[in-house]
């Protein structure tokens, strides 16, 4: 290579790296804000029980507040994968603030939704505005966007490695970003630090640190993913299904409807295991016999109402709680280790939801260790595979190679 080409590489790397730093440093206390409202709206609503019934007036205004204010913010997730996809101007900042606190209003009032969408969202808006202080080229805002994204997923969950491969894999369908490795990498890095940095401090789950993958295993690893590709496919196809109901009806409606349909199964499940995040739910579904053998179809239901009706906030966590619960009935089922199957549909499930196998395997390592590398990899790639090419994200590209 020639002196100059050196040089340029060089610096091509270093402007990465300091680009990518401060894409990280924003989001990753972008994140732990975030973290910490959810923490007390989740606290709050669990010693005032009555706030579940506020959940009705509470979409109504959400649905408000973005007719009026946020209609070029809406799309959310989606919009930010069409700005990476084609240049379509600058992403209004108040999509931060306006995802942020609609998102902790939709987790204080009951609605059951997660939080990667409101965590990536800020990370992409404060890229963007990076980017757009410093007049940077598309091709290079475009990379500082996919930068935001892994960097919102990495600090959120604890899990920089991931975060940065969901940066690079999101996007299309079968094709990895490579070009932004260097500032997704360090954002996501750099994010989970400042984020755990600042005292936030993420879950850890009961799954086995030893394991050896034997034929008996195998196999039921793979009828598990068919299942898990089954419950990523019916979330999908649920929640689009309800987001297409009422669609001309006035912006409040909607929401309202949706939160007394939440309140009204709340009731009469007798249990608000399914409302917020349920990290109680799948933190027992890890224990054999600690969870009930239809919680999964009971979190689809409650998920794909709350987002398909106009409630803000993510899949990812639901899509962690529905495949922990189904892995955990299937190992009833099968009379096998209920902690080694929920970790598989832990993240299979949303490896099938979003197309994102690799980010997916990877997280699974980063969460259960790397001895449940082989089946996690294996669970995830079947998962998406039989999922096909549908997505939580209708803006996902599909590869001219998987055509």
């Amino acid at each position: 290579m020639r002196k100059h080409e050196t040089f340029a590489l060089a610096h091509s790397t270093l402007r990465g790296i300091a680009l990518g730093a401060t894409v990280g440093v924003l989001a990753g206390l972008a994140s732990a804000l975030f973290l910490g409202l959810l923490d007390l709206a989740t606290a709050t609503r669990s010693v005032y029980s009555w706030l579940l019934f506020i959940l009705p007036f509470a979409g109504a205004l959400i649905g408000l507040v973005y007719a009026r204010l946020g209609r070029d913010v809406a799309g959310g997730n989606n919009l930010l994968l069409d700005r990476i996809h084609e240049d379509g101007g600058a992403i209004p900042f108040r999509m931060a603030p306006m995802i942020l606190l609609s998102t902790v209003a939709t987790h204080l009032f009951g609605g059951s939704a997660g939080r990667e969408g409101s965590a990536v969202q800020m990370g992409g808006t404060l890229a963007d505005l990076v980017a757009q202080t410093l007049r940077l080229a598309r091709p290079e805002r475009r990379i500082l966007l996919m930068a935001g994204i892994a960097a919102g997923f990495g600090s959120v969950f604890g899990t920089p490695v991931a975060g940065a491969v969901f940066g690079l894999e999101v996007l299309t369908l079968g094709r990895l970003e490579t070009e932004a490795l260097v500032p997704c990498l360090v954002a996501s890095v750099v994010g989970d630090l400042v984020c755990r940095g600042v005292g936030i401090h993420h879950h850890a789950y009961d799954a086995p640190r030893t394991f050896v993958l034997d034929p008996t295993t195998l196999g039921w690893t793979l009828l598990a993913s068919v299942l898990f590709a089954l419950a990523a496919t019916a979330f999908i196809e649920l929640t689009h299904a309800i987001g297409r109901i009422g669609k001309g009806a006035p912006a409040w409606a909607r929401p309202a409807v949706g939160g007394l349909v939440v309140v009204a199964l709340t009731l009469i499940v007798g249990t608000r295991d399914y409302n917020g995040l349920s990290l109680p739910l799948i933190e027992r579904a890890f224990h054999r016999g600690e969870v009930a053998p239809y919680a999964f179809a009971l979190k689809i239901a409650f998920t794909a109402i709350t987002l398909g009706a106009g409630f803000k906030g993510g899949e990812v966590t639901p899509l962690f709680a529905i495949g922990a619960t189904l892995g955990s009935a299937f190992a009833a089922l099968t009379h096998q280790d209920p902690a080694l199957f929920a970790a598989l549909g832990f993240v299979a499930v949303f490896a099938g939801a979003a197309n994102t196998p690799l980010a997916c395997a990877v997280m699974g390592v980063e969460l259960f260790g790397s001895a449940l590398a082989a089946p996690l990899a294996l669970a995830c790639v079947v998962a998406t595979v039989l999922s096909g090419r549908r997505s939580i994200y209708p803006s996902q590209r599909v590869s001219a190679n998987n055509l």
